[in-house]
């Protein structure tokens, strides 16, 4: 079958011939319809994260992805049945996440909390991804969805993410009464869209997204028809905010932009909540420590960290993808290509925002 891999000491993703993959006892065989491309998938390609299967000359990729119940083989689930994969699976399995043994994470159903090497993940670090033709997986992985979901669903991982990390927020904030009326996304990308797009959907007064990009753009266009204002951080620095529009109860960062984090302290509100999810490399800077630690006592202000996300932030994230204006998706997902388009796929460019590849189709 084809699949898009990234080869040992290679830095460009290619079409490969591999065998298809045969669903163990308790697994069952996927049909790959979409899968999303986003920085990870880029990261992964320039070995700057994640690490490839042991054993293995090649790296599968793709974590975003929608498929269809090609064979249950007996689970649980149904032939035809569409469904969406997470991630993270045990350590200690095969090339593709099969057979590794459920460590105390896995065992509390909480993978997602896991710290770096209690985990694998697919398409990511040690085990291969969905970005081929067919993949298998145990069915306490796979999240059904609609059959609507066709087009749309590999949306849902990122989604799930932004889920999760609401819910750290919450739970940060869960001693008192918290009303947040400001929120800021952190980056323009598609998971900043996405994002900006559910602070839209979840009561949120005023919204802003900021980014570094010049009029005419089409991220800047979803960010106004949500009714967000941009911020250009090339004319407002995170820090700058409170001067410049106003104090956020809730601050988004997925830039990996390292800076941003600590920029994050002074652009909250008293009681606000910062959430991290880019990954930065390493970097250092000055600060004053000693005004920030002030800030974050005596404001009761919260600075906190996100990773990945597990099957309840998948279902949640199911109920967000069908509650997003239909305008929405259609201006988001800019680009589809077969795989054999492979090298256009994996281009950059402002024109893009979200790019997928179609195995199937819909």
């Amino acid at each position: 079958m084809r699949a898009i891999a990234v080869e040992r000491g290679g830095d460009e993703p290619t079409v490969i011939e591999v065998d298809e993959p045969e669903p163990a006892d308790g697994e069952a065989l996927v049909r790959t319809l979409r899968v999303g491309i986003d920085g990870t998938d880029h990261e992964v390609i320039q070995s700057n994260h994640g690490g490839y299967p042991e054993g293995e000359d090649y790296q599968i990729l793709g974590h975003e992805a929608v498929g269809v119940v090609e064979d249950a083989n007996g689970t649980e689930l149904e032939d035809g049945q569409l469904v969406v994969p997470t991630v993270r699976r045990p350590p200690g399995g095969d090339a593709h996440g099969s057979g590794g043994e459920p460590n105390e994470y896995f065992e509390r159903d909480e993978p997602d909390m896991a710290p770096d090497g209690a985990y694998v993940e697919r398409g990511i670090a040690g085990a291969h991804g969905y970005m081929a033709e067919y993949f298998t997986s145990e069915p306490r992985y796979l999240v059904p969805v609609p059959d609507a979901f066709a087009a749309t669903g590999f949306l849902v991982e990122p989604i799930s993410n932004s889920e999760k990390a609401f819910d750290l927020a919450a739970a940060s904030r869960s001693t008192f009464e918290w009303t947040p009326d400001s929120g800021i996304v952190l980056g323009n990308g598609p998971l900043g869209l996405l994002t900006l797009a559910m602070l839209e959907d979840g009561g949120f007064e005023r919204t802003y997204c900021l980014g570094r990009r010049d009029r005419p753009d089409p991220t800047i266009d979803v960010i106004e028809e949500l009714g967000a204002t941009y911020v250009d951080s090339r004319e407002t620095p995170v820090d700058e905010l409170p001067a410049a529009h106003e104090q956020m109860d809730f601050v988004y960062e997925a830039t990996g932009y390292a800076p941003h984090a600590v920029e994050t302290i002074d652009a909250l509100a008293p009681n606000g909540v910062g959430v991290l999810l880019g990954i930065p490399g390493d970097w250092e800077f000055e600060i004053d420590g000693g005004r920030l630690h002030r800030e974050f006592v005596l404001e009761n202000k919260a600075l906190l960290g996100s990773v990945n996300s597990h099957v309840p932030h998948f279902e949640a994230a199911v109920d967000t993808l069908a509650g997003f204006p239909e305008w929405f998706t259609d201006e988001i997902v800019t680009h589809v290509f077969e795989p054999e388009d492979v090298d256009r796929a994996f281009e950059t460019g402002d024109d893009r925002i979200k790019v997928v590849v179609e195995f199937d189709e819909l």
